[in-house]
């Protein structure tokens, strides 16, 4: 079954981190443990406040559109038009929803009534849903984790980990970084806090070897969910890019329809280059899913709105902090609802 269908069914008492992790290790050592996840917020309210300063942003600025009882005319279009694509939801995309409001403008003469028309528009471009070829049940499922160095995808792992740990599915872990310095380190904590297994070869070992042992592993101990992680890799160096592609052929060799899942992992803190690198790791590898993480540390949210709209792949998470709850499933009425 594809891993956007688990459920989580809680979460497991954390562990501390040694102090030696490197940097990009110590996002974990943030995760709190289970007596302040309980006192925490909800992961909406966490939602909202992470898309503050996009919610000011649009909100202030859409009430001050309408200051002096101005009516929906072009000027107010094209005013509403810029403040869209500040808010990085992307030139086409912008296009498309102020077309779209164009046609309403007759029944549109409040700030709330446009930013009502706008959540409609913006609920029917983010409610992409996963296709049914996407939907298979497979044992093991191999979920294969790319995305470039930093935007948290060994983390995410992690995380998900967990999620599916706790939700009853047998997990082992493929750690095919074996370039970066402590990823398989980073990888063996979650792997204790979550319960789940690991396969690791030594540093500077042939990620596809790696892979390979984690496939068999995997077929051999009966587990549920592969998670697969490589390394960190710019998008535009297309050797890197080749050895992805190597890995995946591998787990081809050992399980012909995997891998099950290709899910990306992006930053959306990086605005509209997370969509760059979106287009070039899609056409070489065939991106599945989208894995959104840091939307909390971003004033531009829109994002979200230009990947949906511009990528035909689902965003299936979102991730607003470094908490073990803090990715979730895509819910995009929630979304909006945060943003506006």
């Amino acid at each position: 079954m594809a891993f956007a269908w688990f459920k989580k069914k809680g979460a497991k008492k954390e562990k501390e981190l040694p102090d030696h992790i490197d940097s990009d290790s110590k996002e974990t050592s943030q995760i709190e443990d289970e007596r302040q996840v309980e006192r925490s917020p909800g992961f909406y309210d966490r939602l909202r406040n992470g898309l503050a300063k996009t919610r000011k942003l649009l909100s202030t600025d859409i009430e001050e559109l309408f200051a002096g009882n101005r009516k929906v005319d072009e000027e107010l279009l094209e005013e509403l038009e810029e403040l869209l694509i500040t808010s990085d939801i992307g030139i086409q995309t912008t296009m498309d929803l102020i077309q779209g409001l164009t046609k309403k403008s007759l029944t549109i003469s409040t700030a709330e009534q446009l930013k009502e028309t706008l959540k409609e528009k913006i609920i029917s471009i983010l409610g992409r849903e996963i296709p049914d070829s996407q939907k298979i049940e497979a044992k093991p499922y191999v979920i294969m984790v790319i995305g470039v160095n930093g935007v948290g995808k060994t983390t995410t792992i992690g995380k998900l980990a967990s999620k599916f740990m706790a939700s009853g599915e047998k997990v082992l872990i493929a750690a095919a970084d074996t370039f970066r310095a402590a990823a398989v380190e980073q990888l063996e904590i979650w792997v204790e806090r979550a319960g789940a297994e690991i396969v690791k070869h030594k540093e500077m070992a042939d990620p596809s070897a790696v892979v390979y042992d984690g496939i068999e592993a995997a077929i051999a101990r009966n587990m549920d969910i592969v998670l697969i992680d490589t390394a960190g890799r710019l998008h535009t160096r297309k050797n890197l890019m080749e050895e992805l592609k190597k890995v995946r052929r591998t787990i081809s060799k050992k399980i012909p329809e995997a891998p099950h899942e290709i899910l990306l992992i992006l930053d959306a803190t990086t605005g509209q280059n997370a969509l760059s690198q979106a287009k070039l790791f899609n056409e070489a590898l065939g991106v599945t899913g989208i894995a959104l993480t840091k939307l909390d540390g971003t004033a531009k949210g829109g994002i979200v709105v230009s990947i949906c709209s511009t990528l035909e792949i689902p965003l299936q998470y979102i991730g607003i902090g470094e908490k073990i709850d803090d990715l979730q499933e895509f819910d995009p009425i929630q979304f909006v609802n945060a943003l506006l």
